[in-house]
């Protein structure tokens, strides 16, 4: 399981690489994950994804 200052980390990572469709990717990982039962690996997708959706801010669609 990833620390809150990993999940950050890569979620900032992600976003200067990728721009906001980093977070599309996340939930791409996130589903994929659970398609091949690995919940936990899901989760810190999700989580991962959250983390951007915060970075973003409130006023971005």
């Amino acid at each position: 399981m990833m620390s809150e200052l990993q999940v950050h980390t890569v979620a900032r990572q992600m976003l200067e690489k990728h721009g906001f469709a980093a977070i599309a990717k996340a939930a791409e990982q996130a589903q994929a994950c659970e398609g091949r039962g690995e919940a936990e690996d899901a989760n810190e997708w999700r989580h991962i994804e959250d983390a951007m959706k915060i970075i973003r801010g409130p006023h971005q669609s």
